[in-house]
């Protein structure tokens, strides 16, 4: 079954959602130092991604691009619209954090090697080892948001199962449209620009920035373009 990592993850993040219902009225003092320790997590792993690039030039003008079209659209405006959309419909005590709770989630959950890897692994070869292992980590993960940001951490299901499988269905068919050598240069590039953007949630959670990563997110698609344009031109 193509997508069963896929819908492994989405229950992971699910239960990990309502185990963390359970534990919200721990003091703040704690949630800051876990949101901290998080925080520092991330910036972690989004340095091992970014630093697996073969070539810097690659990512930089994907990032580049990527944030003129997010820019352009407005996608943190649009996302923050259906944060506060959702959080109006649940209509939470004051000051829930929903809207932030789906955002923080969805980048952290859906930007990364290990959702296209899996999703490409689901797909191209029935192996879903990889996403297993992710649906795991995510499900900690999840429970740990949840006591500091909510039930918003939910909500971010619906764009990780639709984004990894629709990457899945695709790929049982990507090996007839993309050459091995370009697909493996592409996932390269993929995790390390993705990588970046881990880094810039990383830094979000610990309030040294305000970054808008959601007009970040173009940058993943624009990996593909540029790095057909850099092979052309280097071969």
């Amino acid at each position: 079954m193509v997508l069963f990592g896929t819908l492994v993850n989405g229950l992971c993040i699910i239960l990990g959602t309502l185990l963390g219902l359970f534990f919200t009225r721990i003091p703040d003092r704690f949630k800051e130092t876990i949101m901290n320790g998080i925080g520092v997590a991330v910036l972690l792993i989004g340095f091992q991604m970014a630093f697996q690039t073969s070539s810097i030039v690659v990512v930089l003008l994907s990032i580049l691009t990527g944030a003129i079209l997010g820019e352009l659209f407005h996608l943190e405006r649009k996302l923050n619209n259906i944060g506060s959309w959702i959080e109006n419909r649940v209509k939470p005590k004051q000051g829930s954090t929903i809207a932030q709770g789906f955002i923080t989630a969805t980048l952290i959950f859906v930007v990364g090697a290990m959702s296209v890897v899996g999703a490409l692994d689901s797909g191209l070869r029935g192996d879903h080892e990889v996403l297993l292992t992710k649906s795991i980590l995510d499900g900690f993960v999840s429970l740990v948001l949840t006591t500091t940001l909510g039930i918003g951490v939910v909500f971010s299901v619906v764009p990780v199962v639709l984004f990894q499988g629709t990457i899945a269905l695709l790929a049982t068919n990507i090996e007839q449209w993309l050459p091995e050598v370009f697909l493996s240069g592409f996932i390269v590039e993929m995790t390390a620009t993705g990588g970046l953007l881990i880094v810039a949630i990383g830094l979000n959670l610990l309030n040294i920035t305000k970054i808008r990563i959601a007009n970040l997110l173009p940058s993943l698609l624009m990996v593909g373009f540029v790095y057909y344009i850099y092979q052309l031109i280097t071969l």
